[in-house]
């Protein structure tokens, strides 16, 4: 017990407790969505209990990598199609690939939903509802593969497991409080929904970004030199798909939020401006 208690692993969980609160805003934002694909009644027990699960299978998950580390980094195919698709396959570009795919699905049918629905105060009963469990099963699905970021790059800080099982205890906890005011104010404030499908889109293209370095990345954590490791970086018609930096992403959610501000003020003066010309014509 005294070993944990250094200035190193409280450094290095502050640390932690910041990089899980960061990359967790991503994750906050698909549950509160998801959630309200459930029975009104049942929407902030879905918020909770999918949370609290994901968080347990998280630090399941966070054990189980510790172990496999070396197993998973290892790629188990080489895709050699050449001119047209190259590079290395492992565990971790599988789950970047089928996570990045399926968030981008999800994004662009829920956009395409909104463009078509027709009353938009009814309740979300009209095709793309689901039961509690539903939502919980795909809120803990969808965690797992948000987290499988925010994990390796926890191991990359620390391997100290109660650690990294703390950090990620607290953020889940952050994240059940702060859960039903992120819904409360996408419920309030609709326009900031479609804002909100729009991250995850982008969430989505980092992901797959992130499967173009992740064989390089295992390769390098058992030891292998970068010149080595970077010769199966995936390519796509000879170019190298490379990840996002988490700058850019950053500064592409905060771009979106900044046109939405001015674009929802400028409707509300346009929106004025036009009762005030009716209000004058009928005078």
């Amino acid at each position: 017990m005294a070993d944990l208690l250094t200035l190193e692993n409280l450094g290095n969980l502050i640390m932690l407790c910041f990089l899980q609160a960061v990359l967790g805003f991503d994750n906050l934002l698909y549950i509160s969505i998801e959630s309200q694909r459930a029975p009104v009644a049942q929407q902030k027990a879905v918020r909770f209990w999918g949370i609290l699960i994901a968080v347990a299978l998280r630090v399941i998950l966070l054990f189980v990598m510790i172990q496999l580390l070396d197993a998973m980094s290892e790629p188990f195919f080489i895709l050699d199609f050449e001119g047209i698709l190259e590079g290395g396959v492992n565990f971790a570009t599988l789950v970047f690939v089928i996570g990045g795919v399926f968030i981008m699905y999800t994004a662009v049918k829920e956009i395409g939903h909104m463009l078509r629905i027709e009353h938009l105060d009814s309740d979300v009963g009209d095709g793309r509802s689901k039961t509690a469990f539903q939502a919980i099963t795909m809120i803990v699905v969808m965690n797992l593969i948000f987290s499988f970021d925010s994990v390796l790059s926890a191991i990359a800080i620390t391997d100290v497991f109660p650690i990294l099982a703390t950090a990620i205890i607290l953020s889940g906890l952050a994240m059940v409080l702060l859960a039903d005011g992120v819904t409360k104010f996408l419920e309030t404030n609709r326009m900031y929904e479609v804002l909100g499908l729009f991250i995850l889109l982008i969430v989505g293209v980092v992901l797959l970004g992130e499967a173009g370095q992740a064989a390089v990345h295992g390769l390098e954590s058992t030891g292998v030199s970068h010149e080595e490791a970077h010769k199966l970086a995936l390519k796509i018609f000879g170019y190298e798909v490379v990840p996002m930096s988490k700058t850019t992403f950053y500064f592409s959610v905060v771009v979106l939020v900044v046109v939405e501000f001015v674009q929802s003020g400028y409707q509300r003066k346009l929106n004025t401006e036009a009762k005030a010309e009716r209000s004058n014509s009928h005078h």
